[in-house]
């Protein structure tokens, strides 16, 4: 072990979608941050598999005013520090082929326009004018809320990390973590293959190794990694604004997304079932065939287009499809801050703004909602309707 180490307000395991703006956040506060990482450099793990979308249309209360305030971030990012993260508005629409689509959405509506989502139902022939190409056939409508977008999560996480940087937190790649040190019931600090590092707050921002970490604080969290495979086409000339989600189940996925990025690619996922549980990132022969066949289902058009690549990433899970955000009871010092459920990237810039609230003691009763609805210790009773 080297002598490398040092005295620091807070540190962050994981510099990926939640701890890299996380960092910039607490950092922002004037507190001495560190972030650690087994990776290289920024956002080597779930970050690079995943495809950019960014909402605030959830189910989970909590999620909607996370999402709400990511969005608001992301937004004005360029406006605000010059960055070029390539936003786009384009909007989510999630369509109902089948009633009980038309139900679940609708339904919704009501929780989601309490907590400020622009959102509206619209009949079929109004969301074939928001998404032409849709598949008439059979479209009941669907919901549009146009606010949210997508944006590059490379250069969006590049971006936060030269603002951590700028306010002074620190970054140690390529360490692995061996202990998280405690003392009298407290946190102390963590150990790593390079040194010691001292804190009275730690962060596990971990993604699909935030169970591993937590177990070096002698905690346990629900937190399991399935694999989701994504894939991208070639360009064409563009067609489609709004991603698009449908949650009807079939056989071998539960739902499915895609939408045009501003290169005119079509960018896509599925979502299987059952989950495929697991670090496994490698590519499947079943994926593509089975996302083809349903994308062309509700967009005919797409059938022609070539696809260029695809990839495997983790999704860590919890049991309810919200994350497992909040202090330690049997640990002072210790935050969770995992299990966002392949969400990281649209969650991860308004997280990071309500962890440095929660490590500074800021909570307003809003605030404390949040908190109260993603804790470590709630029941996991009730699950995310738009996972």
């Amino acid at each position: 072990m080297s002598s490398s180490g040092g005295n620091f307000d807070v540190i962050i395991i994981g510099a990926g979608s939640v701890g890299v703006p996380a960092a910039y956040f607490v950092a922002k506060t004037g507190l001495k941050v560190l972030v650690i990482d087994k990776y290289a450099s920024v956002g080597q793990g779930a970050n690079k598999a995943a495809i950019g979308g960014v909402r605030a249309t959830h189910s989970d209360t909590a999620k909607i005013q996370i999402g709400l305030k990511s969005i608001k971030i992301l937004s004005t990012w360029e406006d605000t520090f010059g960055d070029n993260i390539e936003w786009h508005t384009g909007g989510y629409t999630f369509v109902a082929y089948e009633p009980r689509e038309e139900k679940i959405l609708k339904n919704l509506l009501k929780v989601q326009h309490s907590y400020g989502l622009n959102i509206d139902w619209l009949e079929r022939d109004d969301l074939l004018a928001a998404a032409p190409a849709l598949n008439p056939k059979g479209l009941i409508g669907g919901t549009l809320s146009p606010e949210d977008g997508n944006a590059s999560p490379l250069l969006t996480l590049h971006a936060f990390y030269r603002q951590a940087l700028m306010h002074g937190a620190r970054f140690r790649f390529a360490e692995t973590l061996t202990a998280i040190t405690q003392a009298g019931g407290h946190v102390t600090g963590v150990e790593t293959d390079h040194g010691r590092y001292s804190a009275p707050i730690v962060i596990n921002a971990a993604g699909a190794q935030a169970q591993a970490v937590a177990r070096l604080a002698d905690q346990d969290v629900p937190v399991i990694p399935d694999s989701h495979e994504g894939g991208v086409t070639e360009p064409v000339a563009r067609f489609l604004e709004p991603m698009v989600v449908d949650i009807r189940p079939k056989k071998g996925s539960s739902n499915f997304y895609f939408y045009q990025h501003h290169t005119g690619q079509v960018v896509f996922c599925i979502t299987p079932s059952p989950p495929i549980v697991g670090t496994d990132r490698r590519e499947t022969s079943e994926f593509l065939p089975m996302v083809s066949r349903r994308m062309i289902d509700i967009m005919p058009s797409l059938m022609n287009l070539k696809v260029r690549r695809t990839w495997r990433g983790l999704y860590p899970m919890t049991p309810d499809g919200a994350p497992v955000v909040g202090w330690s009871r049997e640990i002072e010092g210790f935050v969770q801050a995992v299990g966002m459920c392949g969400q990281g990237f649209m969650l991860g810039p308004g997280l990071g703004s309500y962890l440095a609230k929660l490590v500074t003691n800021d909570l307003s009763n809003e605030d404390r909602e949040v908190f109260e609805v993603l804790s470590p210790y709630r029941e996991f009773a009730s699950a995310e309707l738009l996972r």
